[in-house]
Formats: C-alpha cells, structure tokens, sequence
C-alpha cells in the first residue's frame, strides 16, 4: 500500500465534485443513481472508489465526462469543477474539447469501446487529428508510438487490424493508448482490468501505473477488488448505493476501517494464511434506484451493527479522524439529522 497522500496536500484540486447528483428517469419519475457526492482528486494522485456492482461508481464517472444517457441521465445538481473550469455547465462542443484531450476515461470492456468498423489506427489517429494540430501522416506515426508505448509488439501490423484480431488485454491496451495519446491531466479507468486473467490484469494495472509516474497525471481508478486498491490508490472513497460511505487515505482504510460496510468488503477479501471453506460474503444486495430506502441509512437492512435509529436517522458524512470521514451512527461527530432523504 502506497499511504503517500499526503504528499498530495499541499498542491491545489484538479478535479473537485461537490453535492452532485446524477439521475435517472425511469417510469416517468427521476431517481439519483448518485446522490450527494463531494470529493477532490489533485493532481499526480490515484484515487480509488470501490463498492458492489449497482453503488453509482460508474455513473459517477460518467457524470464527470459529461457522459450520461442523454434521454434519460441527467445531472440533477451539484458541481464539476475540472482545472477551475465547471464542466456540468458546458455545452457538448465545449465539453468535446475537453474530453480525450484533458481529461479521458478507459472503459470496462475494450471490444465494446472500440468500433469494430475501423482498424486500431484510425481510432487512434481520430483522436490525435481533433485535438492536435498535425497531419495524417505524423498522426500515424504517433499513433504506432503509442501502441508501441503500451507495449504493443509489432505496432507497425497491429495499427492496420481490426479490434476482432487481438485479444482482451491488447484491446485494452489500445484503449489505453487512445485515453493518454493527448496527455490528459485525468485519466479515469473503470474496472480497467473485468474480464482478463490475472497475470494480464497485473500488466495493465502496472502499464497505467507507469503512465501515471511518467506523465504525472491523476487517476480516478473504479474497481470492487480491494487488492488493487491496496496496490494502486493514495486516497479511497466507499461507496454504496449512490452515497460515500467513507473517504480516507488507503492505509488508513486498510488497517482502521470504520464504516461496517468497509469492513464486511474487508472480511471477504481471501486470507492466504487461513484456510477456510466458505468465503465470507455480505448478506443482501444493493437496493435498487426505485427501491431505496426514504429516510435511515441504507445500508441499515444489511448491516450487522444497524440500531432501530438506523431507519429513521440519515448519517451524514463527516470527518471523525484527522482527514477520515465516515458516514454512519455509530460515531456521534456524524451528528445526524433526523427526517433527512437518504
């Protein structure tokens, strides 16, 4: 675990959220897939958000790329101040100069991302060509620099295939190669590694971490693996079912969790020191945007420290320790209020 964040302190936010919530239209009634989401990531750091499947980590970063379901996501309030420009203002040609270019987002599945239409090549070189002013053929030439950069062998061949003709970790390497091609200052990567097997997942967790040092860029990595985590982030965010549930440095995260949740992520991480037949689990799931809870934590049905208050109270997320901020009652600085929308 790196534990270096604050290194990070003293320099100002690139990224800054505050109060967002992104919703969603279903059945004629508006519904926040995130709700109430504050945070800062500053520049050269690595920012990790974890939870289960359905916790709003992907809809946050598609929030903060402008990126949302135009008929039915939207941007209900809050801010999105990137490099002191406010993106959740700005129209689509105005946010098109910004994304790929400053900041740029690797997506969970690369055969998905890219278009199956068109060789590796011009994928790369579109990009280049609408943010840089260069020609087709010094495009080119970048581009099999880049594919060579993340460690593509043969760049020269690969940069005339299809997506098809390479496998999963060289399309996400692609991928890759197209998000940094204009040296953004934000890289958002979204379960960079679902789908690829362990010893290709490592490469590609180290390739972005290597690109990371190199140019100095932050990165806002998504993932529930907790091991990836503890390898890659400075700071942590927790997130479930729409809301942070704590924020701290990783360290601080992995050796003094204190939200319930977090530790239950905690405990059904494998042990190899324990040899176990069951693997621990959370019992329950994720509550769905039409039915989360009106009022209370809502993390109270699964929770097995939840008190009768739980269901009536909205924890807040406050800071109880130097720099960690947890939102739950079991710590009074939460200072809860009563009546309030969870």
């Amino acid at each position: 675990m790196k534990g270096n964040a604050s290194l990070h302190n003293k320099d100002r936010s690139l990224l800054e959220v505050k109060n967002l919530e992104t919703s969603f239209l279903i059945d004629g009634q508006l519904y926040n897939a995130v709700d109430n989401v504050s945070f800062t990531v500053k520049p050269r750091q690595i920012v990790g958000i974890v939870g289960e499947s359905g916790c709003g980590k992907s809809v946050l970063s598609l929030s903060i790329m402008k990126l949302l379901p135009k008929d039915t996501g939207m941007i209900r309030s809050g801010e999105i101040v990137f490099d002191g420009k406010h993106l959740e203002q700005m129209e689509d040609a105005e946010i098109n100069r910004i994304r790929g270019n400053e900041a740029a987002m690797i997506f969970q599945e690369p055969m998905t991302s890219l278009n199956p239409v068109f060789t590796i090549g011009f994928q790369l070189m579109e990009v280049l060509l609408n943010h840089m002013k260069i020609s087709k053929k010094e495009a080119r030439s970048k581009s099999i620099d880049l594919l060579k950069s993340v460690g593509i062998s043969r760049p020269e061949k690969i940069v005339d295939e299809y997506p098809h003709q390479l496998s999963g970790g060289m399309r996400q390497r692609v991928m890759i190669a197209i998000a940094i091609a204009c040296q953004p200052k934000l890289l958002i990567a979204d379960e960079p590694t679902t789908a690829l097997d362990v010893t290709v997942q490592a490469q590609i967790l180290d390739l972005i971490k290597g690109i990371q040092e190199e140019s100095n860029m932050a990165v806002i990595l998504i993932t529930h693996d907790l091991g990836v985590v503890a390898e890659m982030c400075d700071e942590v965010i927790v997130m479930y079912a729409g809301k942070i549930v704590e924020k701290t440095d990783v360290d601080t995260l992995f050796y003094h969790p204190k939200h319930p949740y977090t530790k239950l992520l905690m405990e059904a991480i494998p042990k190899m020191d324990q040899d176990v037949e069951v693997l621990s689990s959370i019992k329950g799931i994720v509550p769905s945007l039409k039915n989360m809870p009106k009022q209370g934590c809502r993390f109270a049905e699964r929770c097995p420290m939840a008190m009768a208050k739980c269901k009536t109270i909205t924890p807040i997320l406050a800071n109880v320790e130097d720099g960690h901020e947890v939102s739950c009652l079991l710590y009074e600085t939460s200072k809860p209020k009563e009546g309030v929308n969870a």
